[in-house]
């Protein structure tokens, strides 16, 4: 069994279909149904239903995805670790990011500079909800992630970057519009529009409702900031939103939204760097990693 028929396997299951995987390999199709092939016979069984759309994978094939990802990953992290020795990093590394946060912790400049360092170093970006990265990061697929995190996870080293409050979104013609503060039970019956479930926004404030024992309605579910906000703006709910988001329908001067702070409940959200522990950690994320805090100390 080789690194590379593990590597066309993954493909193949992360892209659905032979043709996108081949073209993400950089080989023929003919060439990875030939690999794919190769690896079906040594290990003596199908690896995946052949003529289906997307493809889908046997019982072995759903088998093996995991101890490929664990194979793949600890050949880089070998190999990592050898020019470790010599001060020279080469390899992936891949990051789960918020985007949301990028005016927190400003990761796009950081990537910058490390990768001037460390011009061998390829990076790989993921964006998803939160508890989605932090789980990859348990699984191995991703190296390390610079997002949103409400508490600690066994396993995984976590280090909070900066904290945002989440304030209340809701036009200006809203009937709580005026105020300075509102608190949770002044928005009993209101119709709201929220991220989906697993984003850290929507943790908190479903936390916060379910604490005061008040029933909510989300009546629309959006996976982006922005559309969000154009959804408040256009009437169809209020909601909940990170206080430093820089979109014009927020912060334009004819914006008709406006926000509000939320009294007597905890609504804040940390941007944390999220590592898998010492032991499994990449030594280009362990590099990543030293660089970041120094430039942007932990707790700031």
């Amino acid at each position: 069994m080789e690194l590379r028929q593990l590597r066309h396997f993954l493909a193949l299951v992360e892209e659905g279909s032979i043709t996108r995987a081949a073209k993400r390999e950089l080989i023929v199709q003919s060439g990875l149904s030939y690999s794919l092939q190769a690896l079906e016979r040594e290990l003596g069984t199908p690896l995946y239903v052949r003529g289906t759309r997307p493809v889908r994978l046997t019982a072995a094939g759903e088998a093996l995805v995991g101890p490929a990802r664990r194979t793949l990953t600890s050949a880089e992290q070998a190999e990592q670790a050898v020019h470790h020795t010599r001060d020279v990093l080469i390899g992936t590394l891949r990051i789960g990011v918020s985007r949301s946060a990028q005016h927190l912790v400003p990761f796009a400049s950081y990537l910058g500079e490390f990768t001037r360092d460390h011009p061998g170093i390829d990076l790989r970006l993921q964006h998803a909800p939160a508890l989605t990265m932090i789980s990859m990061v348990e699984t191995g697929e991703l190296d390390c992630v610079i997002g949103p995190a409400v508490s600690q996870v066994p396993g995984l080293r976590i280090t909070r970057l900066a904290r945002e409050p989440l304030h209340l979104v809701c036009r200006a013609d809203h009937r709580l519009a005026e105020q300075a503060e509102v608190n949770i039970r002044q928005l009993a019956n209101e119709r709201f529009v929220d991220v989906p479930a697993g984003w850290t926004a929507r943790l908190l404030s479903d936390a916060a409702f379910a604490g005061e024992g008040i029933p909510r309605r989300v009546v629309c579910e959006v996976g982006n900031w922005e559309l969000f906000l154009e959804l408040v703006s256009s009437g169809v709910g209020i909601g909940f939103a990170p206080v430093g988001l820089q979109y014009p329908v927020l912060t334009s001067p004819d914006s008709v939204l406006r926000l509000i702070a939320v009294e007597g409940v905890r609504l804040e959200r940390h941007i944390c760097l999220i590592l898998p522990s010492v032991g499994e950690t990449s030594p280009a994320a362990r590099r990543f990693a030293d660089q970041l805090l120094r430039i942007h100390p932990a707790g700031s």
